[in-house]
């Protein structure tokens, strides 16, 4: 079989960051990543919402002109008619590519080409097959997904086919809540959140009784304290015919994360040396890989283990 090599993206942000900023990252990515596609859109919480959408248009046009291909991600949590609004709005846009993270979403996009999201839960060849019959023609898989069975899905993909992407560069969401951890962690509610969880630009870390750090907190998301970092892998996921290799947007120069991996990727760059540059981006927490191995999700584990 000939090995395709993946595409490169940039999943959307997850995290609330200041609009100036959401904007400036996105502007960067177009001058100077050098990823494929970008997918853009609020899939955490609706109300965060409204500062990024008069946004758009800008930002897309600006990705566009840069050779990039933009997608537009759904709502993760659809549970209150604002949500759904904030759904239907995206999947109306004119002309745009749609990455659905929420059945609701299917309804408004029924009938026409679009994509799944790592949070929509694709783990099986029926769930995939059952998505690509109403439209679905690319789907990110969950990230708890262990190589074996992301290689047997991509199999599947083929034959229904539809393209997978998996992520391989950033925390790892893990969980959604109708009730927002964040809002509660600051003794407040999630009417009244007074958006606290734009302090937090990567997510508020979350520790035991004894003080250890275990999880990441976003709004109503619950993530991994550690940061996914297949760099490693990326030989192994394009063997297996994964298309798409999904970089999720932290506060980190994600500019030079994207170098790294598209110099793996274009075998310009050696996996050991890659290695050592992101390892230099000395992030607040460490690296794991460990769901790809059939391990604990946080574990780290190296080529000799």
């Amino acid at each position: 079989m000939t090995t395709t090599t993946p595409s490169l993206t940039f999943g959307p942000v997850l995290f609330n960051w200041k609009p100036e900023a959401w904007r400036d990252f996105y502007f960067r990515v177009a001058d100077e990543a050098p990823v494929d596609t970008v997918y853009i859109g609020e899939t955490i919480c609706s109300k965060r919402a409204p500062f990024f959408v008069t946004l758009f248009d800008e930002v897309r046009d600006r990705l566009v002109a840069a050779g990039k291909t933009v997608v537009f991600s759904t709502l993760s949590e659809t549970v209150l008619k604002i949500d759904r609004n904030l759904v239907e709005s995206i999947c109306a846009m004119e002309g745009a590519e749609i990455e659905a993270n929420d059945a609701s979403a299917l309804y408004y996009l029924r009938g026409r080409p679009h994509r799944i999201g790592p949070l929509f839960n694709a783990y099986n060849e029926e769930t995939l097959r059952a998505l690509a019959a109403k439209g679905a023609h690319h789907v990110c898989a969950p990230v708890e997904l262990p190589g074996t069975s992301l290689a047997t899905l991509c199999a599947s993909a083929r034959e229904a086919n539809v393209t997978v992407e998996a992520q391989v560069f950033g925390r790892q969401g893990l969980a959604l809540s109708a009730r927002c951890y964040h809002a509660r962690a600051h003794g407040r509610t999630k009417d009244s959140c007074q958006f606290v969880c734009e302090n937090d630009a990567d997510g508020l870390d979350l520790t035991t009784l004894e003080g250890k750090p275990v999880l990441a907190i976003n709004g109503i998301q619950t993530m991994s304290y550690d940061y996914l970092n297949l760099i490693a892998e990326v030989p192994a996921l394009a063997a297996m015919g994964v298309s798409a290799l999904r970089l999720s947007p932290h506060s980190c120069d994600m500019v030079k994360v994207a170098k790294m991996f598209r110099g793996v990727l274009d075998g310009a760059i050696e996996v050991a040396e890659a290695s050592r540059t992101l390892d230099g981006l000395n992030l607040s927490a460490p690296y794991s890989n460990g769901f790809f191995h059939g391990k604990p999700g946080y574990s780290l584990q190296r080529a000799a283990d």
